[in-house]
């Protein structure tokens, strides 16, 4: 894999190894004196990964409009060249998830060795039954796998069942499962209803899961409907994962909640109950923002993890998946996503780094404050020079904006690749 020169990439590290090296040296000294050893703090963040959403490399858009930037992919392959970029600098993103039929292609195996050449792996497939595709016999204006009308309920168990059958031939393990099916006014849908409908819907494409597949249920407040929304909250997730069975398990998107809603908190319980499929990681403001994670909102990014890494502490048996979901609509999309990934990572290191016992014994002792101070320790401590040695190691770039730019791939992409239209809202 090497789309950006690697002889470009080892001149820029070379500028920065020095400092690099004092200052993971600094660090090990700080994390030494906590009873940590840096080395194996290193070895665990460098087997952390989270996928990059094939749509993510596009420039997104609002439901005003959409402004697109030079070089946008114009297919499925030219993404996945977009993801073997941030996956060559950063290190971090090992996985892409594709969405079907947004990423559909004649030849499944070629699109597979493409991924290999870039480095890459396929993660969770995502079914669309939100939106209408050219020659499609129904439409989902008025939702899809809980629609009133059977013909239409059919036709998205059929896509679903369809993307099952795309993921296993690219190696993934995933089926993700949004729908934007709800009401827009009172009365307008009976709500017992419409669930019932989803459910025996789900069902169906329960019973085509591969027997080592998951099914992912995510939920989201509002949005495209805003009066109500079928799967809403993490409740109604959860009720659908228990009732389909255990390979049925509820995705936690940090922008689908109600404001000042305990993200963490949710978390918790999901893996208590042995229903927490992973994560779709972004950041909000005012709502589903799609936001890079940890833009707005760091220490909620790094309590989820403290979640987490408590969960795996005490030996309990979870298996999350990690991707970014986000709309880039003035920036980058490669530089977000490398951005984004780096400060999932960051988050994970810093969660390692909290003192388990003196928390366990702080939390039984009712010790408000030695409980958030620890915390708060962990979070603050700036664990930058080991994510970059970690990236270093890796073969990629200490400074992966920096290396992005230096190599003026973006510049190249806006001339081998048509200009996309601008117009009307949307994501690629």
């Amino acid at each position: 894999m090497t789309i950006i020169d690697t002889a470009l990439i080892a001149a820029h590290n070379d500028k920065q190894l020095r400092a690099l090296q004092s200052d993971y040296a600094h660090l090990g000294e700080q994390l030494d004196r906590r009873g940590i050893a840096i080395d194996a703090l290193r070895a665990q963040v460098a087997s952390f990964g989270v996928a990059i959403p094939s749509w993510g490399v596009g420039t997104g858009g609002t439901r005003f409009a959409r402004f697109p930037g030079p070089g946008e992919p114009r297919h499925v392959f030219d993404k996945l060249q977009d993801c073997g970029v941030i996956q060559q600098l950063a290190r971090a993103t090992p996985t892409v998830s594709l969405h079907i039929p947004w990423d559909k292609c004649s030849d499944w195996h070629e699109l597979r060795e493409t991924a290999a050449f870039n480095g890459l792996g396929f993660d969770a497939i995502n079914s669309n039954t939100f939106s209408d595709q050219p020659g499609q016999a129904q439409s989902y204006k008025f939702g899809s796998l809980s629609h009133t009308d059977a013909a239409t309920r059919a036709q998205a168990v059929a896509h679903n069942l369809e993307c099952i059958a795309i993921g296993q031939q690219l190696g993934s393990k995933a089926l993700t499962v949004w729908v934007g099916d709800g009401s827009n006014f009172p009365g307008q849908q009976h709500f017992r209803r419409a669930f019932d409908r989803y459910l025996d819907s789900a069902r169906q494409i329960y019973a085509g899961l591969p027997e080592d597949w998951r099914m992912m249920l995510e939920h989201k407040i509002c949005e495209p409907a805003f009066y109500s929304t079928v799967i809403q909250d993490w409740g109604s997730s959860l009720l659908a994962a228990q009732t389909l069975g255990p390979k049925a398990q509820c995705l936690v998107d940090l922008g689908h909640h109600a404001p000042n809603v305990n993200i963490e908190l949710i978390v918790a319980r999901l893996m208590a109950a042995g229903k927490l499929a992973g994560f779709h990681f972004n950041d909000s403001k005012y709502g589903d923002d799609d936001l890079d994670a940890g833009s707005v909102s760091p220490y909620r990014l790094f309590l989820v993890f403290n979640e987490l890494v408590a969960a795996a502490h005490e030996g309990l048996a979870f298996d999350p998946a990690y991707m970014l979901d986000q709309s880039h609509n003035v920036t980058d999309p490669i530089e977000s996503l490398m951005t984004s990934a780096i400060q999932v990572q960051r988050s994970y290191a810093q969660a390692l780094l909290v003192d388990r016992a003196a928390l366990d014994a702080a939390q039984e002792a009712n010790d408000a404050m030695t409980a958030t101070h620890l915390l708060k320790a962990a979070f603050q401590t700036d664990v930058t020079p080991l994510l970059q040695q970690v990236r270093l190691d890796a073969g990629g770039a200490i400074d992966p904006v920096g290396t992005y730019r230096a190599s003026a791939y973006r510049q190249r992409m806006g001339i081998a690749r048509p200009a996309a239209q601008g117009g009307g809202g949307g994501i690629v």
